[in-house]
């Protein structure tokens, strides 16, 4: 195992006093499908002295009342985008005026009723053309798709559904994801070391005691250091997955906000499968001399 990953509780402490920097990069709020309060999270990150990623679902309202609302927290603006094609994106801003601004010019008309599920015409493909032109960078959620689902970058892949030719237009994978169980979390690792990725890690938390369980460390004291050394995989993801109990409580918490948006869902459910039948027909070019130039699009920053 890449010794850069690791799955213990994380010290806190410790780490902090070894002059590091713990963030968790991947928590949701009451903007998505989350009863939890941005002013909260915060109040939890300065107690337990860690940073944190909002990421809601096609969502920035909650990052917005976090930078309003910051006393002494890391804070990094980002959001989860729900492909239409299945998997789930995270990106992560320097800047978060530039995050609205990208919410505002590409996210915002493309959202459904129930504004958390998959948008409206964003393939992973085109997402990834838009996200070339922006000052972020972008990590695979939970690779491996949760229980069965097209939510994660390499099970669509492996159903060649996507171009395995994408994975190079991603700066990191998300290693240690909270919500996932062990098998599958080893196995996005090994993922991404067979393709030299960058990592991160996150509870995607829904509950606020999930809060700082599985941490992105890294030996930088501003955000953009700390978004710098991803890229240049100068980090480690440090954390354990939810205890079954939790994964029941956050399950249930999101799935009442899903089930008042039945109807809306099942339409994306029937997009999807009318989608994945086209692409089992005209499967997606994996070969990369196939593209054009021979090459693969690479976004590190070496």
């Amino acid at each position: 195992m890449n010794e850069k990953i690791r799955f213990e509780k994380p010290d806190i402490e410790k780490l902090k006093a070894e002059g590091l920097t713990c963030a968790d990069m991947h928590f949701h709020t009451h903007y998505s499908d989350s009863y939890t309060q941005p002013k909260d999270i915060l109040r939890l990150a300065e107690k337990l002295g860690v940073g944190v990623a909002i990421t809601d679902h096609n969502q920035v309202g909650g990052v917005l009342d976090a930078m309003e609302a910051n006393k002494d927290v890391m804070i990094i603006p980002g959001m989860e985008i729900s492909a239409s094609d299945g998997p789930h994106i995270l990106t992560y801003f320097y800047d978060w005026k530039d995050l609205k601004s990208f919410w505002e010019s590409n996210i915002k008309d493309r959202i459904r009723e129930c504004q958390w599920i998959a948008l409206k015409d964003m393939p992973t493909p085109k997402l990834l053309d838009i996200l070339e032109n922006e000052n972020c960078i972008v990590s695979a959620a939970h690779p491996m798709g949760y229980l069965g689902s097209n939510k994660g970058l390499e099970v669509c892949i492996r159903k060649n559904y996507i171009s395995k030719n994408e994975i190079g237009r991603f700066d990191a994978f998300e290693v240690i994801s909270g919500g996932l169980f062990r098998g599958a979390n080893l196995k996005a690792s090994q993922v991404a070391e067979e393709h030299n990725m960058g990592i991160t890690g996150g509870t995607d938390g829904h509950l606020l005691t999930e809060l700082g369980h599985i941490v992105t460390v890294s030996e930088a004291d501003s955000l953009d250091g700390f978004l710098d050394n991803i890229v240049k995989k100068r980090n480690k993801v440090i954390g354990i997955e939810k205890n079954l109990l939790t994964k029941a409580f956050m399950g249930l918490a999101s799935l009442t906000e899903f089930c008042r948006q039945t109807p809306s869902v099942g339409f994306v459910q029937l997009d999807q499968t009318i989608m994945n039948f086209k692409r089992k027909m005209h499967p997606p070019v994996n070969n990369e001399s196939e593209l054009a130039g021979g090459e693969s699009a690479d976004r590190n920053l070496e």
